[in-house]
């Protein structure tokens, strides 16, 4: 039987990675999440704290022999907060969460949208070359540009005289390798050439030590390529964790342009593969002072898994 995450690490790296909670005025309010229990520290510097738990798991055979199972693994979510209005807020944004990725709650996006100069996780690079350039060539150079960070029509553009012109991403993938069950790599943007329009996009194999999997389009406006990646996956992933796409127009010549409007990469997770709300109540603590506003909710999941014998 193959490893899988903890239902309780994947709903707190979903919550982590997706809550988006706005205070009164405006600002963005503080609320960290982590495992059961809450601590009498853990409201000190923030505007609520959620929790995450096992509640109650159930194995079900889904074939006679018990090879194919699902667990039922259903799991407790408290929403904590010194004030009422926030913990209402806090609790409306995990449902929101859940609800709204309970296909794909194992699911994990990076993309640049919030990367910043010098940080040391994902990483963009430029170069014009009449050969695929690997990861490590000299001949790339560093970028970091708005353009890239969402899908809003506003491109980061390269150009290439009697060269191809490329783009290179480096995505640090910060869940454990083993527990990697997929990779979707997209790029969306156009190349342009007087000799013909396109792009073509491939993931390098660390292994090999080559691009693989090539992808192409002709367009002269915006296209989003893919590709999708479920076997041999540690060959993808190389000894620092990275993933790298290169992006290349389909021809060299004269007034070459490759262009980009977004670019990412999602991992799905071995583990839970649905996640919904049962229920959720309030308990407040109104015996100590200053009040403790507290929700639990009851969260449900499934995890399916084949034994292999």
């Amino acid at each position: 039987m193959s490893q899988m995450e903890n239902p309780v690490d994947t709903v707190i790296r979903l919550l982590t990675d997706k809550m988006s909670v706005v205070k009164d005025d405006g600002s963005q309010a503080k609320v960290s999440v982590s495992r059961e229990w809450l601590s009498q520290e853990a409201l000190q510097n923030v505007d609520g704290h959620v929790t995450v738990g096992l509640f109650e798991a159930v194995d079900n055979k889904l074939e006679l022999t018990g090879r194919l199972r699902r667990r039922l693994v259903n799991l407790r979510v408290n929403v904590w907060s010194l004030d009422s209005q926030m913990r209402f807020k806090i609790v409306e944004e995990v449902l929101r969460v859940v609800r709204q990725n309970r296909y794909t709650p194992a699911d994990r996006l990076y993309d640049f949208l919030y990367v910043q100069q010098g940080d040391n996780t994902h990483k963009a690079y430029w170069a014009t070359s009449l050969s695929d350039l690997p990861p490590g060539d000299s001949s790339w150079h560093e970028f970091l540009s708005g353009g890239i960070r969402k899908s809003d029509n506003v491109r980061f553009g390269v150009s290439a005289y009697a060269k191809f012109a490329l783009m290179l991403f480096r995505f640090k993938i910060d869940v454990k390798e083993s527990l990697v069950k997929k990779i979707v790599l997209a790029f969306e943007g156009y190349g342009t050439c007087p000799y013909g329009n396109g792009f073509s996009i491939r993931v390098w194999n660390h292994v090999a030590n080559a691009w693989q999997h090539l992808q192409s389009s002709s367009s002269s406006s915006d296209d989003t390529l893919t590709i999708a990646l479920t076997s041999n996956i540690s060959d993808y992933i190389d000894d620092n964790a990275y993933v790298w796409l290169l992006a290349k127009t389909l021809y060299a010549g004269t007034g070459v342009f490759l262009y980009c409007d977004y670019v990412s990469c999602t991992i799905t997770v071995k583990g839970v593969s649905y996640l919904d709300v049962v229920s959720y109540r309030d308990v407040d603590r109104v015996d100590v002072k200053p009040f403790l506003y507290h929700t639990e909710l009851v969260l449900k999941s499934w995890v399916l898994e084949d034994l292999g014998v």
